[in-house]
């Protein structure tokens, strides 16, 4: 099927407009639903959307919202799809785990066919739009959207608004290590602690970093000073004897591009993971390559 007849109109205006925009795609998806489209959907019938960014919730938002639920009910439905067992929830995810705490057993649904894609894009941009995504959830959200739509990071900021710097340091945040990246989602570090650490090369100095950041309380300046400082160089020895005259360089451009980009003498190195990532780095760069020869 093609594509833009498979998306419909709500998505199709959504994804095609200049700017994204979750509430009125599900303006249009609301105005535009037949009443057969609209039931009572059980709630042990739904299942999380598995494209569902968001890991962690906010207890007390949750509790304000199904206290507003259990006086006001379900104003806005949710949007589902029928799925082998149940339903799957496309958009709504806050409104069904605040209705379970309100103890309600059903809640008003439309229902639609969505397919994969069309499922990840949208529970990605509700997240985005309408929460405050941990730093790491809304990096992964941006990087999947990128993807997703095959889009490059310059397209998606000005589709949400952003910077294109702000994007790149958002994804930069998944370089950092697994154990990092914890500290981040269970809120133990700032996004301007991890900020700092992702410029960082060194895995187990950013991770020491991390855990002298939760240990000591530290803010950000006092982090940034110690980065600058070569204090920050004892914690984790350098092996190489001569101070490479590139650094200043190298950090300047991994800064402006988002990855470890490596400068010597007269030898420029820049990685790439992936076909969609040369074209990221290509499009910051200002380069254009033509298909012909």
């Amino acid at each position: 099927m093609d594509k833009r007849k498979a998306l419909g109109r709500g998505l199709e205006q959504l994804f095609n407009n200049e700017t994204l925009d979750i509430n009125t795609l599900e303006r249009n998806i609301i105005e535009t639903a037949d009443k057969k489209d609209i039931k009572e959907i059980n709630l042990d019938e739904l299942r999380s959307n598995p494209y569902q960014p968001r890991k962690t919730f906010d207890e007390d938002k949750l509790n304000e919202l199904a206290l507003s639920i259990k006086e006001y009910g379900v104003i806005e439905p949710i949007i589902v799809k029928k799925s082998i067992k149940g339903y799957e929830i496309v958009a709504g995810e806050r409104r069904v785990k605040a209705s379970r705490i309100a103890g309600l057993e059903t809640i008003p649904a439309i229902i639609k066919d969505f397919n994969d894609e069309e499922m990840m894009q949208i529970a990605l941009l509700e997240n985005i739009q309408r929460e405050d995504l941990n730093a790491i959830e809304e990096a992964l959200a941006y990087k999947n959207i990128i993807n997703s739509l095959n889009i490059t990071q310059e397209e998606f900021s000005k589709k949400i608004g952003k910077s294109r710097s702000y994007v790149t340091n958002m994804i930069g945040l998944l370089r950092l290590p697994k154990t990092v990246q914890r500290f981040v989602l269970e809120k133990e570090i700032s996004l301007g602690h991890a900020k700092v650490l992702s410029k960082l090369e060194n895995t187990e100095q950013i991770i020491e970093l991390a855990e002298r950041i939760i240990k000591e309380n530290m803010n950000v300046r006092t982090l940034e000073e110690l980065v600058k400082n070569e204090e920050v160089q004892k914690i984790v020895p350098i092996k190489r004897k001569n101070v490479n005259p590139y650094n200043r360089i190298e950090s300047v451009m991994r800064e402006k591009i988002g990855t470890q980009v490596k400068v010597s003498a007269k030898k420029i190195t820049i990685p790439f993971d992936s076909e969609k990532d040369l074209e990221r780095i290509l499009d910051i760069l200002n380069i254009n390559i033509s298909s012909e020869d």
